[in-house]
């Protein structure tokens, strides 16, 4: 027998609910909605241990699969002149996972397609079937980007500056070099009107 449940307010003051049967369906003395209630308690457990589980030991997050493999990553920012260390788990992306740990890292769209968060891999592997924004001959090479890059061992990475992947990427398709940036241009395009 199916036993649906709804929510009624209970008349505590803390405001928590309670399970109510649905209006004439108590199923006899009341098992029915007894059965009822201890399934959704089953339920209910079930739920919050795998919340548990997906938030990690603590509570805070973080917390995966003993199968899954978590590796280092380093990465030398360029720009910046620091050195950045922390962990990855295989199945996350690297640049989502350095912004869950503090770790500032440039990027602009965090879907692949733009060369901010490219960088040139120095001993490791990177798999990023989604790195739309560079070219399999630039993948071939040791480019990555870290917005859908995900590491296969330990890894060590140092930033490129954006616009030296991009004329890389695009470079042989204008004819008379590296488009000088106009800033005039760009100010009117962003300017607030």
């Amino acid at each position: 027998m199916d036993v649906s449940l709804t929510f009624a307010p209970s008349a505590s003051p803390h405001r928590h609910r309670r399970l109510l049967p649905p209006a004439g369906r108590s199923g006899g003395g009341g098992g029915g909605a007894r059965r009822g209630l201890a399934t959704a308690r089953r339920r209910r457990e079930a739920t919050s241990g795998e919340l548990r589980a997906a938030a990690g030991p603590n509570g805070r997050g973080g917390g995966h699969a003993a199968s899954v493999p978590v590796h280092k990553v380093t990465v030398h920012d360029r720009q910046r002149g620091v050195v950045h260390e922390f962990s990855v788990p295989e199945d996350q992306y690297i640049l989502h996972t350095a912004e869950s740990q503090n770790v500032s890292l440039p990027f602009a769209c965090r879907h692949g397609c733009c060369t901010s968060c490219a960088v040139r891999i120095k001993s490791g592997e990177i798999r990023q079937p989604e790195a739309l924004g560079i070219s399999a001959e630039l993948k071939s090479k040791g480019y990555a980007l870290l917005c859908v890059g995900f590491p296969s061992s330990d890894l060590e990475v140092e930033t490129q500056d954006e616009d030296e992947v991009y004329w890389l990427q695009f470079g042989r398709y204008f004819a008379r070099g590296p488009i000088e940036r106009d800033d005039y241009a760009l100010e009117l395009a962003t300017g607030d009107e």
